[in-house]
C-alpha cells in the first residue's frame, strides 16, 4: 500500500497540477457541498438519518433548501455522492503502461482508498455505517456502484484494447468492486485496538483482494 502511494504521487510535474488548480467559482461550489455535506453527518449522527429533514441540513449548514437540492438532488445523495470516481480513473490511467491490467486496478484502488480516508477517516467511517443501516441509502449504492464500473471499465478497456461492454472486463471491475465494499463493511465492524485506521482498511482491502486473485477458492 505504501508503495501504491509512492507510484501515484511521484510523476505528475508541477506545472500541469498548478493548470488544473480549480478557480474561485469551483472553489466556493466545493466549499458550500462539503459545508452541507459536513453539516448533514452531524445531524446524522446527533439523531438519526431518517429523523433529520433537508430543511434542517440546510439551517445548520447556512444555505437555503434549494441549495442543497441544487448540489443533492435528494437527501440519499448527501452520502452517496462523492468526487472519488474520478480520482479512481486518473489514478488508474497514471500506472505504468506496462503494467498488468488487474495490477493496475488493485493500486489505484488502494492508492484512492488512502486518499478518503486520510482527508477524513471519521466521515468514512460514518458513510460506511450509513449505507449499511439504512435501506434508502443501500437501494441506491448499487446504483453509484454502477456507474463506479463503468468509469473503471472505461479506464480498463483503453488499457487492455477490450470493448467497454466486454463481459469478462465487467466482471473484474465489478467483483473487484464488491470486495471492496465488503472489506469496508469489516473495518466499520471490526473490534480491533486499529479499527477505523487506515493501516486496518488497508490490510482488509488486500485480504479481499487476495480472495479474487487466487480464484475464489475457500
Amino acid at each position: 500500500m505504501a508503495s501504491a502511494r509512492t507510484d501515484s504521487a511521484s510523476p505528475p510535474p508541477p506545472a500541469p497540477c498548478a493548470a488544473a488548480k480549480p478557480g474561485l467559482r469551483e472553489r466556493k461550489k466545493i466549499q458550500t457541498r462539503q459545508a452541507i455535506r459536513r453539516a448533514a453527518y452531524r445531524l446524522f449522527e446527533e439523531q438519526g438519518y431518517d429523523a433529520t429533514p433537508v430543511d434542517q441540513i440546510a439551517e445548520a449548514a447556512e444555505v437555503s433548501p434549494s441549495t442543497v437540492f441544487r448540489y443533492f438532488p435528494t437527501k440519499e445523495d448527501i452520502v452517496l455522492t462523492d468526487e472519488h470516481d474520478p480520482v479512481v480513473e486518473e489514478t488508474l490511467r497514471e500506472r505504468p503502461a506496462g503494467e498488468p491490467p488487474i495490477a493496475a486496478l488493485r493500486q489505484a484502488l488502494y492508492s484512492s482508498l488512502a486518499r478518503i480516508v486520510e482527508a477524513d477517516a471519521a466521515e468514512a467511517l460514518q458513510r460506511m455505517r450509513l449505507i449499511r443501516e439504512v435501506p434508502a441509502l443501500r437501494a441506491r449504492m448499487s446504483e453509484q456502484s454502477a456507474n463506479t464500473c463503468r468509469v473503471l471499465a472505461r479506464a480498463l478497456s483503453d488499457r487492455t484494447g477490450r470493448p467497454v461492454d466486454d463481459l469478462e472486463l465487467r466482471i473484474v471491475t465489478g467483483a473487484m468492486l464488491g470486495a471492496l465494499t465488503e472489506a469496508m463493511f469489516s473495518w466499520i465492524d471490526s473490534d480491533s485496538p486499529e479499527q477505523g485506521t487506515l493501516t486496518e482498511l488497508e490490510a482488509l482491502v488486500t485480504r479481499a483482494l487476495d480472495v479474487l486473485d487466487r480464484g475464489l477458492t475457500l
